[in-house]
């Protein structure tokens, strides 16, 4: 990645320097099909740029990753592409105060995801294109000012195949075999999109009436290769983007600004989804090839609501560089949850941020890379890494926080002025707070400097005092934070109190809302109630933290959890026991036997895929080496348990089915998953389709069960991407010398495969269950991610480093290795540290996870 970097300074310096009237950009990809001609693939790539310059005769450079640039003229002077085009950058001189840049390029297609990439379809041989910005790849496909405070109008015009089909942020015509594009509002490099190929495309519409009488009229549009046609859900989707527009437009009062709303679900895709304007592209693993539980469903509306949120909160009004992401992604993140539980029919989606988002945040705040919320983004480099649990999941539970501090209405009123006062423009941190210090009447700088300025979770913990009749005399509520972040917030905190009736059921009998500052708070409300068997610090969800239990509430949770009737409360109560997991506080052993005890009467399907994924994480990490094969052996048979158990065709039974074969150990396991996909077994109601033979076949095959030929014939059986990439996977997690060499050449040593192959290929390479195996890549690792991060793309380095690290050898040897190549690297990027840092934390953490559980045995 040499030279592709872009300074915070650089930025600020240029933004000083430039103002930008627009853009035309002409690209020509008809080169997309077709044999290419050796080397790389390229397309024709010609771009006018329109700008204004504070201080003529000053010097600046314009943006532009390409193979070769044929021509480069500024305010009608040719410029030797040789002198001023060092392969990133434009080198711009004695700058009028009005100025024209045209720059005739070749650009590449890209295999990993950034830029324009391009992806032959197996099936049919069709080829289909989209590009991928965020946050500085449009450079790779036109020259421009890559950074996010430099707005303009952008009008596109595309040549493709004749047979193809084009879209771009605004709406297109085809005119003598030349797609245009109407010219957009002033946004950002990195949304700006084009999506071209043979896609198979539905249409819909939307249209609203407002209260002064105005309509709007917003065509939809939904997309996706022809392969995925049959398997895709359109109604649904338009379903939600209606109830999201509808919901957006009722909280907001500014109508979509942006024209029509098309949705394309592409190929190889590294996001889960990016919120271009007029053209949000997703991950096509949104559309399900097979049956998948309301989790999944729930999840994708999300997702929708999550990119929707953005055309206000990031496309209307962008941050001016990436320390404050968060003002678009903490807000997206939070605004798609709250819509969901609002508009859709997902209402208990808080359930499942509670449970599965807020676990994301709590490792990442807990990391040694952790940072505020508002981040020091010093590079497009930490930019690239910024897009963490930090900025999404925490940013949103703090604004949670925000919205019970200062109230929904005076959240919502804050966000309609921020909209109208900023629309086109680029904010910072205090542009937001001040319209929030007005409409909550509230000092928003406090909260912000303890919220959003310092970095770190809190643990609440409950301290109940009893009278000698058995009631409270005093509950408090005690703070404490790490010693590296010692920072102590102020919390608006709901404290339930829970017993256990005459039937058995654990409910709530008693609940106040409080502020929690410092390092104990009285909770005065609660003096005098009856002696809880449980109580639930941030019951309801309200503020960011790790929740702790006292003596009596984690000795009811051993043994009653599963008779905690309120869904979201149970949530909380599973979050809490897998922190304390993580943090060596509570046995994995004991976290495995309440998953066994209590996950078969999980109600909620998205807590219950959850539970599984953490136990399976129990297993792998944290469960002491003596008892491995024990634990394996007991979530495995639990599993077959509660699959037998299921409802018949029910998404419970399928969530089981998915969690048996991935924890089946042994040859009876084994041999169920070969006559569940024979067909000479079955299961009542379990319908083993195609992607259930995948998550079949792939234990099968890192067990020695499954061989090249019957991967072959699956592959044959499914002979589309999906299955494609599902065979590599497979191919990859054999238990032979040979295949881990064959696996590692091919992703370190070769850059033949596609973004979504490598990373197919790294999952299956690294096996949890073949530590001995892949014991000998420990020191190759070292020995290679620097060359890797120099060489390959970010996006591919970041692959490498994360999916390569050796954390399943989990001995102090690969922390002496990791330090060890720590010191003796310390002028490494940065970035490339912090991954390291990250992998060597996990494992750590892990390593203390393993000696708790010890412990446990030998107590």
């Amino acid at each position: 990645m040499p030279g592709e970097n872009l300074s915070r300074d650089e930025a600020r310096e240029r933004a000083a320097l430039l103002s930008v009237d627009g853009y035309d950009v002409s690209l020509d990809v008809r080169s997309a099909v077709g044999e290419g001609e050796g080397g790389p693939r390229t397309f024709r790539s010609v771009t006018t740029i329109r700008f204004r310059c504070s201080e003529p005769g000053a010097s600046s450079f314009a943006d532009l990753i390409a193979p070769g640039v044929t021509a480069v003229t500024l305010n009608g002077k040719d410029l030797d592409p040789g002198e001023v085009f060092d392969g990133t950058r434009i080198a711009l001189e004695d700058l009028a105060a009005e100025n024209e840049l045209v720059v005739d390029a070749q650009c590449a297609y890209s295999r990993t995801g950034e830029g324009l990439h391009r992806f032959v379809d197996p099936e049919d041989g069709e080829v289909y294109l989209y590009t991928q910005y965020e946050p500085a790849d449009s450079r790779r496909v036109f020259a421009n000012f890559e950074q996010p405070d430099l707005k303009a109008p952008f009008r596109f015009e595309v040549r493709a195949p004749e047979e193809w089909t084009v879209w771009s942020n605004g709406a297109g015509e085809l005119t003598d075999g030349v797609w245009r594009f109407a010219e957009t509002k002033p946004i950002s490099t990195y949304i700006t999109c084009v999506v071209a190929g043979p896609y198979h495309y539905v249409t819909d519409s939307y249209s609203r009436t407002f209260p002064d009488g105005t309509t709007l009229d917003i065509p939809l549009g939904a997309m996706c290769r022809k392969g995925l046609a049959p398997y895709f859900d359109a109604d649904d989707v338009f379903l939600v983007t209606k109830q999201g527009l509808d919901f957006f437009h009722e909280h907001f009062d500014y109508p979509y600004p942006f024209g029509k709303y098309d949705q394309a679900f592409v190929p190889e895709y590294n996001l889960g989804a990016m919120e271009n304007p007029g053209l949000v592209t997703f991950r096509e693993e949104y559309i399900f090839r097979g049956k998948v539980t309301q989790a999944s469903y729930e999840a994708r509306a999300n997702v929708i609501l999550h990119e929707m949120a953005h055309m206000w909160f990031g496309d209307l009004v962008t941050m001016v560089w990436w320390d404050d992401l968060w003002l678009k992604e903490s807000f997206a993140d939070f605004m798609g949850t709250f819509a969901n539980v609002g508009a859709t029919r997902f209402s208990n989606a808080w359930v499942t941020f509670a449970n599965r988002r807020k676990a994301w945040a709590y490792r990442a705040d807990q990391l040694p890379s952790t940072h505020p919320v508002t981040a020091d983004i010093r590079d497009l480099q930490d930019a690239k890494l910024n897009f963490d649990g930090i900025t999404y999941a925490k940013g949103a539970s703090v604004l949670k926080q925000l919205v019970a501090y200062v109230g929904q209405d005076a959240f919502l009123e804050g966000a309609r002025r921020y909209f109208k006062r900023n629309a086109y423009g680029n904010t910072r941190l205090g542009d937001l707070l001040s319209v929030l210090a007005e409409t909550s009447g509230r000092d928003m700088s406090a909260w912000a400097r303890k919220w959003l300025q310092t970095a770190g979770v809190n643990s609440l913990t409950p301290q109940v005092l009893l009278d000698g009749e058995g009631r409270v005399a005093e509950l408090a509520v005690l703070q404490e934070a790490a010693e590296s972040h010692p920072e102590l917030r102020p919390h608006r905190v709901a404290i339930g109190l829970y017993g256990r009736t005459a039937e058995g059921a654990l409910q709530r009998y008693a609940r106040v809302e409080a502020d929690v500052d410092g390092p104990r708070t009285v909770i005065a409300e609660l003096a005098g109630a009856e002696a809880p068997d449980l109580v639930l610090v941030n019951d309801d969800d309200l503020t960011y933290c790790k929740i702790r239990f006292d003596d009596t509430s984690l000795a009811t949770l051993r043994d009653h959890l599963g008779a905690l009737t309120d869904p979201l409360a149970r949530a909380l109560c599973w979050s809490a026991l897998w922190n304390l997991t993580r943090d060596a506080l509570l046995p994995a052993r004991d976290f495995v036997g309440l998953v066994l005890r209590f996950a078969g009467r999980e109600s909620d399907i998205g807590v219950l895929q959850m539970l599984q994924a953490w136990a399976e994480s129990a297993l792998v990490h944290y469960v002491a080496p003596a008892w491995r094969e024990t634990a394996e052996r007991l979530l495995s048979e639990g599993a077959l348990r509660e699959l037998r158990q299921a409802e018949p065709g029910s998404e419970h039974q399928l969530a089981w089915a998915r969690f048996f074969a991935s924890t089946a150990s042994d040859g009876s396991g084994f041999q169920l998953l070969q006559e569940l996909l024979a067909g000479t077994a079955t299961i009542d109601g379990l319908d083993v389709d195609q992607e259930l033979r995948w998550a079949f076949l792939e234990p099968l095959a890192a067990h020695g069960a499954a061989d090249e030929s019957v991967l072959a014939a699956e592959l044959a059986r499914d002979d589309t991407a999906s299955g494609k990439r599902h065979q590599v996977r497979c191919l990859a997690a054999r238990p032979s010398a040979a295949v881990k060499a064959q696996a590692w050449a091919q992703v370190v040593e070769s850059e033949a495969l596609s973004n979504a192959l490598v990373e197919a290929t790294i999952a299956g390479f690294a096996q949890p269950s073949q530590r001995d195996l892949l014991a000998p890549y420990a020191e190759k690792y070292f020995e290679v991610i620097a060359r890797v991060w120099e060489d390959r793309s970010i996006q591919i380095g970041m692959d490498v480093v994360r999916g390569l690290y050796p954390s399943y050898q989990d001995r102090p040897q690969t922390l002496e290795a990791t330090d060890a190549w720590l010191a003796a690297h310390a002028d490494a990027p940065p970035a490339l540290r912090r991954l390291v840092l990250e992998a060597r934390d996990d494992l750590a953490r892990a390593l203390r996870g393993q000696e708790c559980d010890a412990a446990a045995i030998t107590g």
